[in-house]
């Protein structure tokens, strides 16, 4: 049995939960409740070394970082593809990918705002404002990279940028971000979520 360690709202896991939908790839999900810091209990702690979800075993392997565990579910089913085998598509499905993974969400994950909170004493609305910020800023850039992408920033068929995508507008629209300056990513995002592999692994069906 494939085993999935994630939490319903982890951004990473949503990643990975829409990942193993798109390749039609059976799992159980395995809940660790960030909230109560069962992220930092032994049993994960021995699974996933930086104590974060996901984590995915599968083929005697535990896999952590989700970009990884996409890759690895790439290499392992390879239809539908995450990336193309254009060098070109690939590295701007890639940038696209990483602007969110590495440039966005890192800095608005939970250690990050509890660091602000409980070390820095940063109250909650300024701690919205940072989430906000670094949000407004990458979806900037993103939609001008989104420009003329077709149906979805893969084009005709999602990729791993469509990936990463749907859940940072998740958390986007959680905290109140405006999106209306984003017209092409609301479009997009709006498509995504129509698609059932999409559907199937928000927050709100798997919680």
């Amino acid at each position: 049995m494939i085993r999935l360690f994630d939490y319903f709202r982890s951004s990473a896991s949503y990643r990975v939960r829409i990942g193993l939908n798109l390749k039609g790839v059976d799992y159980e999900r395995v809940d660790i409740a960030l909230l109560e810091g069962k992220q930092r209990e032994a049993d994960n702690l021995a699974r996933n070394p930086q104590g974060f979800v996901p984590t995915l075993a599968i083929d005697g392997h535990e896999l952590t970082q989700s970009l990884a565990i996409l890759d690895y579910l790439d290499a392992r089913f390879p239809e539908p593809p995450f990336v193309s085998k254009d060098p070109a598509r690939r590295a701007k499905t890639l940038a696209q990918a990483l602007l969110i993974a590495c440039d966005i969400h890192p800095l608005n994950n939970l250690r990050v705002l509890g660091y602000l909170k409980n070390e820095l004493g940063v109250d909650q609305a300024a701690r919205d404002d940072w989430y906000r910020h670094w949000v407004r800023e990458g979806f900037a850039a993103l939609e001008r990279m989104a420009e003329g992408s077709g149906l979805y920033l893969g084009g005709d068929t999602p990729d791993l940028a469509d990936i990463c995508l749907v859940p940072q507008m998740f958390n986007a629209r959680r905290l109140e971000l405006d999106l209306t300056p984003f017209p092409t990513l609301v479009r997009i995002d709006a498509a995504l979520q129509a698609l059932p592999a999409f559907a199937a692994a928000h927050p709100e069906r798997v919680a």
